[in-house]
């Protein structure tokens, strides 16, 4: 059964007549009268009878007529879909992102992609980059956006930024009127502190280590975008990216830390030698042009 020759009927049933069809179509009227046939020949029933000039559907060709127009309705709906797939303009994209990120960047930078890009869906998947790295070689993502993994034999990681790294205070804190601090002036404090697979754990863990040995206590609080809170509560102080203290709370200080201004790499992971579709390949570089060059910052107490 051929798409052709449905229109052919329905044409024919609209106008009520086998040459006006053909005027409309640009068909000659024989090959109205071959689609027609062949058309019953495919489903194997009688759709149209003449009575002298006039035509009239059978039992058949009424119902065959109720299910046409929605047949030749989602075919076109199904061409213009995959059309605007293969061209990029629609699809499904799955993203992987770590904190802070995924609070901080993402959402304005779904924003913008949505408004130029409204057929294409976007689902998004929260994990620490080693649970993003998995998912996508599991193929349960296209790519991820985080931090630098540990393991990378089946990914290629591209950055795109540095974290610039601040120190969250509570306002009483001894230190509250100092614009900027050092390391070893941390020495006995209690932190907050990520999950130990975290990339800024890792990075923090190092310099303290390196600057005060063991002499820091910590608490371990998964999301980083929550420090502040507990920090406001004054139950430590905390070592955390920039863009997470851009809105801050009442109670709260950020710091210069001088020998620690920079944090792990933040880049675009993808599985190595997959190919992505046009949708996830407009996608990233909607997230490089809004965030490769552009360093977050914000006014140190």
């Amino acid at each position: 059964m051929e798409l052709r020759t449905i229109k052919t009927f329905q044409t024919i049933v609209r106008l009520g007549s086998f040459q006006q069809a053909a005027e409309v179509l640009l068909y000659s009227q024989p090959t109205i009268t071959m689609h027609i046939k062949k058309l019953e020949s495919d489903l194997g029933v009688k759709l149209l009878k003449r009575d002298s000039k006039k035509i009239q559907l059978t039992e058949a060709g009424r119902i065959f007529h109720q299910r046409a127009d929605l047949l030749l309705r989602e075919h076109e709906a199904l061409s213009s879909t995959l059309t605007d797939l293969a061209q990029g303009e629609a699809g499904l994209v799955r993203i992987g992102v770590s904190e802070p990120t995924a609070s901080n960047r993402i959402p304005g930078i779904l924003s913008s992609f949505r408004e130029r890009n409204p057929k294409i869906q976007v689902s998004v998947h929260i994990g620490d980059p080693k649970r993003l790295h998995r998912l996508l070689v599991d193929e349960m993502i296209d790519f991820a956006v985080c931090a630098f993994p540990q393991t990378t034999v089946d990914t290629v990681f591209e950055p795109l930024l540095v974290e610039e790294m601040a120190l969250l205070l509570y306002d009483t804190h001894p230190l509250s009127s100092r614009k900027e601090v050092k390391l070893q002036e941390l020495r006995s404090e209690s932190f907050l502190l990520t999950s130990a697979s975290c990339p800024i754990r890792i990075w923090i863990d190092l310099a303290l280590t390196e600057k005060l040995g063991g002499a820091y206590t910590g608490t371990e609080i998964n999301n980083i975008n929550s420090h502040k809170y507990f920090v406001q509560s004054k139950l430590g102080i905390s070592i955390v990216p920039v863009v997470t203290t851009l809105h801050p709370v009442a109670g709260t200080l950020v710091k210069t830390i001088a020998d620690l201004k920079e944090g792990p790499e933040v880049g675009i992971l993808t599985k190595r030698h997959a190919s992505l579709g046009l949708a996830s390949e407009k996608m990233i570089q909607q997230i490089k042009t809004m965030t490769r060059g552009t360093p977050i910052r914000t006014k140190m107490a």
